[in-house]
């Protein structure tokens, strides 16, 4: 989800993202938010991509309604029809941008984003605007990745490499590639309360399947993305840099027992009820 004008989306919309993107779960990437749901809850998905999360979301909630967005309506088209395939009826998508949400107050039970603060200039504003669209009592959640707190064996100097591309890759496109640890941050930045802020960590474990899935999926993009673009227009590496990253990751992915940890912040705010 791009944000304000001062922020692009690095990784773009190459098939190798969105389908590393399109295995994401609502068990693996939002467990801190299910325990909190109830069958007749309203969801808003922000920068919900290929609609995996999403319409697990909406399976949780039969008697409710969720709401996915994104800016893309490629990745929109694809979410869509992964919920008429499983025959989900109370979810809808809309494509637009997470400033200025066209929404009234007070309107969803939840909201929800996922990997999306990180891509954003204004992540405080979006996480005002998600607070303001959220009903007295309902629930503000998030949960960002942490690209300084990977952790990965074997480590082929390529992917040291690719760490330090990322790093400066997103920085240059507005965003902030460890926004794990500054969610708890921002979300004082925009006014939530401390007492009803709850907080907590968690990672993805590749192992096997999963591992060679990542590894190949970035062989492709370290070379076909806007990862690679943006690498190169922001001067940040050569052709041949991107190249050998892409030759690391897919020596890494034939390794035996290779294995990648990916930790993210998460946040979970109860939007305060007005006094009586």
């Amino acid at each position: 989800m791009a944000g304000p004008e001062e922020a692009a989306y690095s990784h773009g919309h190459h098939s190798s993202v969105v389908s590393s993107h399109a295995r994401r779960t609502a068990k693996d990437s939002a467990a801190f938010l299910l325990p909190h749901l109830q069958a007749h809850f309203t969801i808003l998905d922000i920068g919900c991509g290929p609609g995996t999360i999403t319409a697990d979301l909406a399976e949780l909630v039969p008697e409710g309604k969720v709401t996915g967005v994104d800016f893309s309506e490629s990745v929109l088209d694809q979410a869509h029809a992964l919920t008429q395939d499983r025959g989900i009826t109370n979810c809808v998508f809309e494509t637009l941008d997470a400033n200025g949400l066209p929404y009234a107050d007070d309107m969803f039970d939840v909201v929800f984003c996922h990997q999306v603060l990180q891509h954003v200039g204004d992540p405080i504003g979006i996480l005002k605007e998600m607070q303001r669209v959220a009903k007295p009592g309902g629930i503000v959640a998030a949960r960002e990745a942490d690209y300084k707190s990977f952790a990965w064996y074997p480590e082929p100097e390529g992917l040291e490499q690719w760490g330090e591309f990322y790093q400066k890759t997103a920085r240059a496109c507005g965003g902030e590639p460890n926004a794990g640890r500054y969610v708890r941050s921002w979300a004082r930045g925009a006014g939530f309360v401390d007492a009803n802020l709850q907080s907590s960590w968690s990672s993805w474990f590749y192992i096997g399947d999963s591992a060679r899935n990542w590894g190949e999926s970035w062989t492709d993009r370290a070379l076909k993305s806007d990862f690679a673009r943006n690498v190169l227009e922001h001067s940040v590496g050569t052709q041949q840099d991107l190249e050998n990253i892409s030759r690391a990751w897919k020596q890494w992915a034939t390794e035996e027992g290779a294995f990648i940890a990916i930790p993210s912040g998460e946040l979970l705010y109860t939007v305060p009820k007005p006094p009586t």
